[in-house]
């Protein structure tokens, strides 16, 4: 981050604004807005800005800017069109250690204003860190459509049982569940539909059949996609911000880590072929444990839970323990990667059927049904498959594939690290030969392979 989001408390402080223009003036409507005791710097003012002042009972000023005006402002925002100015009072500002705003000029700042949607108490602000206000503000715009003005009213009525909620709790987390089940439930929805008085008789109502109990675990199998954020489904996403712990592997893209709930525990347990930081049976029971501890955790999983991904495992272990537990499906590997490299994994010339197998089994082998993968009108994509690449080719070449077969290894697929790599069965091998390959990869074989140069949209 370039700027840490903070929120002051500007009510009654003095804050310094420079300038006597139309930035300056916005700059003022908005300081004004958060209470702040303004003091305005300027040789002169427009008569909006002066009329303003004058409403709000404000110090002006009227002189050129000079270090004494600091005096023990907690705030200084330069609005002036005079570059020398502007940096003569980020300097000064600077030396006193005391934040400091120049319009448009992210250099000479301390801090930044963002776009701000004011749902007061509810305030939420997008910055692009001085780079481009006008993306922030039309993102802003994009946030004004889906925060009802109803949400003042909501963040109100928590604050009005505030005490009482945390007088029946005796934790913070059991705190914390109440709220999220108020919050994202019919309460919410009566006071958004401006029926505050229901709402209120609602909560009422579940605060005294609530029993301050330890609250029970659950375990959420998330399918986290084959890499790209933007492939989550919106289920997923809610599940990983209210998780308290979340279990993860190096299939997971840092980007997809950084959503979940920023307090939450992290727990690493990837693997890598033959050498798993948890072995499979610990990650079980370690999900367990933290269930029976009232934990509701988050295991993120690459691509889908069911598809390689052993999801299967883990929840029967859950249900063997009897907890509870739910599955979000994610977009498999196989379906992301081919669509970012412009291969459908089906195509009415080329494809009439798609095959899912993985590149080496439970004992490190490759021993595969080789006979039934060799098929005319057939795609088949290999997980996990990097390793055993050369004795792929072999066997699909010695049970009838054509050598001259399409194939594809796509590494890294669906993120900005994405690289495809075509050639033939026979040929491949010698393709990669001095080729540094990370992990993720997957392989695809068959003639809808032809249809990359083409297809090909990503990169």
């Amino acid at each position: 981050m370039d700027f840490l989001p903070l929120f002051h408390n500007l009510q009654g402080q003095d804050v310094l604004l420079v300038g006597g223009g139309s930035i300056a003036l916005r700059k003022a409507r908005l300081l004004l807005a958060s209470s702040a005791k303004l003091t305005v710097v300027a040789p002169c003012i427009n008569e909006e800005l002066k009329a303003l002042l004058t409403k709000h009972q404000c110090h002006y000023i009227q002189a050129h800017y000079h270090e004494s005006h600091i005096a023990n402002s907690l705030l200084i925002v330069a609005a002036t069109n005079d570059l020398l100015v502007n940096q003569h009072i980020s300097n000064d500002a600077r030396l006193r250690r005391i934040p400091v705003n120049v319009v448009d000029n992210p250099t000479l700042s301390t801090v930044i204003f963002p776009a701000i949607i004011d749902r007061s108490p509810i305030i939420v602000a997008v910055s692009s860190g001085g780079k481009s206000p006008v993306l922030a503000r039309l993102l802003r715009a994009k946030l004004e459509t889906l925060l009802p003005s109803g949400y003042a009213k909501l963040a109100k009525l928590a604050e009005k049982f505030r005490d009482k909620v945390k007088q029946h709790f005796s934790n913070t987390e059991q705190r914390r569940i109440f709220w999220e089940k108020v919050l994202q439930g019919s309460i919410s929805e009566q006071v958004l539909a401006g029926r505050e008085s229901q709402a209120e008789k609602e909560l009422q109502q579940l605060l005294d059949n609530t029993q301050d109990q330890p609250p029970k675990g659950e375990v959420y199998l998330v399918g986290a996609g084959p890499g790209d954020p933007d492939l989550l489904t919106f289920r997923a996403l809610r599940l990983m911000q209210q998780a308290d712990v979340v279990l993860y592997d190096r299939l997971v893209a840092p980007e997809i880590i950084d959503l979940c709930r920023r307090d939450a525990d992290r727990i690493y347990v990837g693997k890598k072929r033959n050498n798993h930081t948890l072995p499979q049976d610990d990650i079980n029971l370690l999900l367990v444990n933290l269930a029976k501890q009232g934990k509701r955790v988050v295991r993120l999983k690459g691509g889908d839970p069911f598809i390689f991904g052993r999801g299967g495992e883990e929840i029967e272990t859950l249900a063997d323990h009897n907890i509870a537990f739910q599955v979000v499906p994610g977009i498999t590997a196989a379906s992301g990667c081919a669509a970012y490299a412009g291969i459908p994994l089906t195509h009415r010339d080329y494809a009439q059927s798609v095959r899912f197998v993985t590149g080496h089994l439970k004992d490190n082998s490759i021993d595969l049904p080789w006979q039934e993968l060799v098929a005319k009108g057939q795609t088949v994509v290999f997980y996990m498959g990097l390793i055993g690449l050369p004795t792929i080719c072999q066997q699909l070449i010695q049970h009838g594939q054509a050598p001259d077969t399409p194939m594809a290894l796509i590494e890294q697929g669906t993120t900005q690290s994405q690289r495809v790599f075509t050639s033939t069965l026979a040929n491949m091998p010698e393709t990669l030969a001095n080729k540094t390959i990370q992990a993720p990869t997957l392989i695809i074989v068959g003639e809808v392979v032809k249809l990359r140069d083409k297809l090909a949209w990503f990169n």
